[in-house]
């Protein structure tokens, strides 16, 4: 596959190149300084000894047979699996604790598959089987009451990605709903929301309309982590599962991956930087439509592209548009292996970061759907958003015409997105 930016597009490149070099300045200069590695979930576990464990382990008599939810990216401080952590060191200090099995979701064990129908396997280090959550069917990604039955509880570490279509969360939700059912404990690992735990961005998604990428009605930036969502989910949908959350230690609210110090791993195949994360609950929306994310490339949510684009107009719409801390470049690309329009030539726009806490990534996707509908009204599938965003009412409102900023004011002022933003609070671990 091949990848190259325009050639004749320098002044592009140099005016943005120069506001993002003045934006930076600006956001280094008013940001909190680095403040040290922080503990996740399984890094406190360990430097308490396991206690969450051993009391655990008296409550049920003795004993504790566990099984781990979890893939490539439950790994300790020291780049440790979880899966050994707790096969090893919690098996050795924790009378009567035993690993059962694992569990494992979208994208499989070693969080490398992109595939929609993902089957069982073994973890070749451990000998345990893996039960794979990610079937063809709906009834298939939910565990079984039975798969808990000899179980005193189920444990899950997952490195979320902040964004309410990002399956790992639903995979929460169907966990406490079969542990309530088959009385089992839920321990959840907390991790960092790599986008920050403040901005609360995007539209309601539509009651009524859940999925496996719409577990509830949430905004697309729900603010949380895994352990506050897991939290809120069992309490609002009334499940009633025991749930503890191990927390983390050291992390703020404002914190985005890159202030953490902790080593980045890719939570899924195409989420592969920190910016990438960042502009995904945007450039993601647009998913379904007759146009490449990136997918495909060395920069999946970076690039987007068809055949039927032309680079050079749609940057010089989009930079016009002076959307806040994003800037567009034309660029050429053929998209490799299975990802649409594979091996053929397409133009798009890659964009460049210039201020994250400016950017509202909900907003900008918008934007995009906005700029292909009005350049090319008889090409683009601008229904097919509706897949991901589940508001037909804010799809009504682009595809009339109305200028994204409004239509972000709109569902600012919607009283579900208020009533959500004071229910959050109430749910707060840090």
């Amino acid at each position: 596959m091949t990848f190259r930016r325009e050639c004749f597009v320098l002044p592009v490149l140099l005016a943005a190149s120069s506001l993002a070099s003045a934006e930076l300045h600006e956001t280094k200069s008013s940001s909190s300084v680095l403040h040290g590695p922080v503990l996740n979930g399984i890094d406190v576990l360990e430097s308490e000894h396991f206690s969450t464990f051993k009391d655990l382990a008296q409550r049920r008599g003795g004993h504790l047979r566990v099984a781990l939810m979890t893939n490539h990216s439950g790994l300790d401080a020291n780049g440790r699996r979880t899966t050994d952590v707790l096969a090893e060191d919690a098996t050795k200090e924790v009378n009567g604790f035993k690993l059962v099995n694992l569990f494992s979701p979208e994208h499989g064990i070693n969080g490398v598959l992109d595939e929609s129908n993902i089957g069982n396997a073994v973890d070749t280090k451990t000998g345990l089987q893996v039960i794979s959550l990610f079937g063809k069917t709906l009834e298939e990604r939910h565990p079984k009451p039975e798969q808990f039955k000899d179980l005193d509880a189920v444990i899950i570490d997952l490195q979320d990605a902040g964004v309410r279509f990002y399956t790992y969360e639903t995979v929460v939700g169907f966990f406490l709903e079969t542990a309530a059912k088959a009385k089992t404990e839920v321990i959840i690992l907390d991790r960092p929301n790599p986008i920050n735990g403040i901005a609360v961005q995007g539209p309601m998604s539509t009651p009524g309309r859940e999925n496996y990428i719409n577990y509830m009605s949430e905004p697309i930036r729900q603010g949380l982590t895994m352990g506050e969502l897991g939290t809120l989910f069992n309490a609002e949908n009334h499940l009633n599962a025991s749930l503890t959350v191990v927390r983390m230690k050291g992390w703020r609210r404002s914190d985005w991956f890159s202030d953490t110090g902790l080593m980045w791993t890719n939570p899924s195949p195409n989420l592969r930087s920190l910016s990438q994360a960042i502009l995904y609950p945007g450039v993601g929306l647009l998913e379904r439509t007759n146009l490449n994310v990136g997918r495909g490339t060395d920069t999946p949510f970076q690039w987007i592209g068809a055949p039927w684009i032309e680079g050079v107009k749609l940057a010089a719409y989009l930079n016009a548009r002076n959307i806040p801390g994003v800037r567009f470049i034309p660029v050429h690309f053929k998209p490799g292996g299975k990802y649409p329009f594979h091996e053929q030539e397409c133009q798009g726009v890659e964009m460049i970061l210039t201020n994250p806490s400016a950017l509202d990534s909900p907003e900008l996707g918008l934007e995009l759907a906005s700029a292909l509908y009005k350049l090319y009204p008889s090409v683009y599938e601008i229904d097919k958003v509706d897949a991901l965003l589940l508001q037909q009412d804010v799809l009504a409102l682009i595809k009339a015409g109305t200028d994204p900023r409004e239509v972000a004011k709109k569902w600012e002022s919607d009283p579900a997105l208020g009533k959500y933003r004071s229910l959050r609070t109430k749910y707060l671990l840090y």
